[in-house]
């Protein structure tokens, strides 16, 4: 993918997920072991498709650990990525990798990191993107890429339109304009989308993956939660976001091969196993980045994103870095997965993921 960091383009008021300690039942809680002795505060910026599960994962972690503060600002990917460069946070969150070029040394000198060292990308939250729509007495919809390109592109602005009729000759399509909303900030989730979009209907988005939309048109709304209230409260709109915050809203299926596929975490971690992993020079040797297939056939959901945690290889303060190793650690286990998949509905590391996870974790210096 071709990526580049970029500052919000609109900002918005950070909402801080942090959860206050309690041991009330003096005993052991989800995150780690109790009485680890760790103290201090860790600081993450990010991606805002994972905010309920770092609202659960911070909760439990802090019961845990309760002279650890751990707060998450769910601003952005695009925002984590730059706090964590410019030294702003400990570690980020994104729903696209940093490239070799952003972990690079000299990229990172004003962060967090030790001199001279390098950063990781780790997957820890495996979602998919739900398109999202809210058009009156249209429940169900089918959608193929190509379709799908046109609506967010512009080149088609009804509801009725034979493209989409087509595909959905059991709906009540109404003669309506379309209004395809998409994300005003730097986005991971944005990245994603676009890059599914060129990936499978090239001829159509000719634009190459990018976490800022590309072309003029449709709304702009900030965040995963104005995305979600843009399309709830407009009248035929449309837009995307993780699927864990589609909440009651229509979401399509998108057509894989000759069949349309709901999305569902089991088919988006589908499509993660049948994905190699990024082989990049100069990237850390403790990076675990993936290069999704888009056009993997099959019970698959292509439109899928990966969310990292970004890590330092080695940090400057020895205190931060047992914080972070001690946190991520926690995220990446099978308790910490299986605590997002219920608070989230997330697709929960495989196996060799998560060791692989694991074993860049302990490297953490």
């Amino acid at each position: 993918m071709k990526m580049r960091v970029a500052a919000a383009a609109v900002a918005s008021a950070a909402l801080l997920l942090s959860a206050c300690a309690a041991n009330e039942s003096g005993g052991e809680a989800p995150g780690g072991d109790s009485g680890s002795g760790l103290t201090g505060t860790l600081t993450g910026v990010g991606a805002s498709s994972m905010a309920s599960a770092q609202e659960v994962w911070v909760a439990n972690f802090q019961t845990t650990n309760p002279d650890v503060t751990v707060n998450y600002s769910p601003d952005g990917s695009g925002a984590g990525r730059e706090a964590f460069a410019g030294g702003g946070a400990d570690f980020a969150g994104s729903d696209r990798a940093m490239t070799a070029e952003e972990v690079a040394p000299e990229a990172l000198a004003g962060s967090r990191c030790a001199e001279g060292s390098t950063a990781m990308n780790l997957p820890v939250y495996i979602s998919p993107i739900a398109i999202i729509f809210n058009v009156e007495g249209v429940d169900e919809l089918q959608l193929d890429a190509e379709t799908l390109a046109k609506i967010f592109k512009g080149d088609i602005t009804n509801w009725n339109d034979p493209a989409i009729a087509d595909q959905n000759p059991d709906a009540e399509l109404p003669d309506l304009q379309i209004t395809a909303v998409h994300r005003a900030d730097d986005s991971g989730t944005t990245e994603n989308f676009t890059d599914y979009l060129h990936v499978a209907a090239p001829e159509v988005w000719d634009a190459e993956a990018d976490g800022e939309w590309p072309y003029e048109g449709g709304e702009a709304a900030p965040q995963t939660s104005g995305m979600v209230d843009t399309v709830t409260n407009g009248t035929g709109t449309i837009g995307y976001a993780d699927a864990s915050r589609a909440g009651e809203l229509g979401v399509a299926k998108i057509k894989v091969g000759d069949d349309y596929v709901e999305y569902s975490p089991e088919a988006a971690a589908a499509i993660v196993e049948e994905s190699p992993k990024v082989e990049e020079a100069g990237l850390s040797p403790n990076d675990q980045s993936i290069e999704l297939d888009r056009l993997a056939e099959g019970d698959v959901y292509p439109i899928v994103l990966v969310s990292y945690a970004i890590a330092c290889d080695s940090y400057a303060d020895p205190n931060t870095a047992a914080l972070v190793k001690s946190y991520l650690g926690y995220i990446a286990s099978d308790e910490g997965q299986q605590a997002a998949v219920e608070a989230a509905g997330i697709a929960p590391l495989s196996a060799a993921v998560s060791e692989a996870v694991a074993g860049s974790i302990a490297a953490i210096q």
